[in-house]
């Protein structure tokens, strides 16, 4: 059997490895796995992913969770374009480094704002304003680390090609403007990036 990968299109995690497996052509099965209605915490995906998250990658007895990891194996598993994780060890390294940075710091920061603006209030529950201000000086921080660290002069992340770390980060700042904070205002060189 090919692979298959369970996923919810409304998370990021989750669109980048769709993203990534259409673009370099990696054929899979898709299994939808609705976040909202709660089908992550079920018995029967439990017996996917005992920590009940997704994306999950099934390839034959063998799963994995965790999307970058995902993206790693596929990489490795499959034949794509070398520029996407780089047979050098030390580019694997900077991916890897950049990948654990963007799981603290923008996947973390980011994720707040979405919690605040858009899971809490459909659970009933009222974030304080100024909570929501202060992730708001956490994100400008973390686009500046970004900037000044990752990208610097470079065309992406890495150098002068995409790479999984660029598809991690392109994906979760895709829209011009997260819940009413326009991330690219006053940075031209994320602006460059994402186009």
């Amino acid at each position: 059997m090919g692979l298959e990968l369970y996923l919810d299109l409304l998370s990021q995690p989750c669109r980048a490895v769709y993203l990534f497996a259409k673009k370099t052509g990696i054929p899979f099965q898709l299994h939808t796995v609705n976040l909202f209605k709660g089908q992550h915490l079920t018995e029967e995906f439990s017996q996917v992913n005992s920590l009940q998250k997704v994306p999950v990658l099934k390839d034959g007895d063998f799963f994995l969770s965790e999307s970058s990891a995902i993206l790693i194996y596929l990489s490795c598993r499959c034949q794509v374009g070398d520029h996407w994780y780089p047979p050098d060890l030390q580019s694997r390294a900077r991916i890897h480094e950049y990948l654990g940075w963007h799981a603290d710091n923008i996947r973390g920061t980011f994720g707040v704002t979405l919690w605040a603006r858009i899971i809490a209030p459909l659970m009933g529950l009222q974030i304080p304003e100024e909570e929501v201000e202060r992730n708001k000086t956490g994100m400008s921080q973390a686009l500046q680390q970004l900037e000044d660290k990752f990208l610097r002069d470079k065309a992406f992340l890495m150098g002068q090609e995409m790479t999984l770390a660029d598809l991690m980060s392109l994906e979760e700042l895709m829209q011009p403007v997260i819940f009413g904070y326009d991330v690219f205002e006053g940075r031209p060189r994320l602006a460059a990036w994402r186009e």
